[in-house]
């Protein structure tokens, strides 16, 4: 065998009888996913009897089933020696506190300098695989210019785990905004379809039901400033640049938004005076049930200096 290759052998037990190889399996060998799993059966790196089978073959009590696990291959992007605030990590798992100006992925125009190299680096060597690649999983995204709490997982396990709870809505995403204007009702909720822009497709809008993705967020007004106002923004769902478009449709979009409050003059001298390059926008608070442990983590960050500064100048 070559280097870094393990062998697992597993037997199916009364419990796993009947059910679908690739589930039987996975219930067998928890740190790695069903998806993970079918694919290892689909390379014919699962044998039985000497034979490749099925991954929906079902399976019997007693059955003895080899598994031939392939290191991980490196992942495409570079390590990178970024420094990151790191709020909480653990083998499966990393939280961190992402400035505004870091993009999360690499993608044209971004090939470097993001997240994703950084974790590469601070990570080496901690990384199992997601999906048989040394990479580390990432279950949501926040825009280049948002600062805030980011979950990442380090295990193909936990990156399954995370992705089905962004998936049902279970994760607890709270956003501090500072919008133009204060919104009356002071809170309440905006129910839409968010798709690409017809008119700029690197722009999302509002469509009519049914086009593009369901997308709901929670307002409310923390603080009434001076022709602004300081929101808590809670996501239900989460669509690309959700909070932007969501406060925009609604007659208050973030104060600094380049793409969705371009339009809105107010607070340009203000925004020239302190350097502020960005929407106002913050991912505040972060909460989910470990995806291996069953333990219940919630993380607060404080708002950063640019947005404190921000602050200051509409209490005076």
């Amino acid at each position: 065998m070559g280097s870094g290759v393990s062998i697992i052998e597993t037997t199916i037990g009364e419990a796993q009888a009947g059910m679908r190889l690739d589930r039987a399996l996975a219930d067998l060998l928890p740190d790695l996913s069903r998806e993970r799993l079918k694919a290892l059966i689909l390379e014919g790196q699962v044998t039985t009897g000497g034979r490749v089978p099925n991954p929906s073959a079902k399976v019997a009590a007693g059955q003895c089933f080899t598994i031939t696990l392939p290191p991980p291959v490196e992942a495409e992007a570079v390590a990178q020696d970024i420094p990151l605030a790191i709020v909480y990590e653990d083998a499966d798992l990393i939280v961190v506190d992402k400035p505004a100006g870091l993009v999360v992925h690499p993608a044209a125009g971004n090939l470097d300098g993001t997240l994703v190299n950084a974790l590469l680096h601070h990570c080496r060597g901690g990384l199992s695989g997601i999906g048989g690649v040394a990479r580390p999983g990432i279950v949501h995204r926040i825009d280049k210019d948002t600062s805030g709490l980011l979950v990442v997982a380090k295990t193909d396990k936990a990156h399954e785990g995370l992705a089905r709870q962004f998936k049902d809505h279970s994760i607890e995403r709270l956003y501090a905004a500072i919008v133009h204007g204060v919104p009356a009702p002071a809170s309440g909720s905006v129910d839409t379809w968010i798709g690409r822009s017809d008119a700029d497709r690197k722009k999302m809008a509002v469509h009519r039901e049914g086009r593009g993705k369901h997308a709901v967020t929670h307002y409310r007004t923390v603080e009434r400033l001076t022709g602004a106002a300081l929101m808590e923004c809670r996501l239900e769902t989460g669509r690309t640049h959700q909070v932007r478009v969501h406060m925009a449709h609604i007659g208050h979009p973030l104060i600094g938004d380049p793409v969705y409050g371009r339009n809105r003059k107010g607070f340009k001298s203000i925004l020239e005076t302190l350097g502020f390059k960005r929407q106002a926008l913050h991912a505040r608070t972060l909460g989910f049930i470990h995806p291996v442990t069953g333990e219940t983590l919630r993380f607060e960050s404080v708002l950063p200096p640019d947005m404190q500064e921000l602050l200051r100048q509409f209490h005076v």
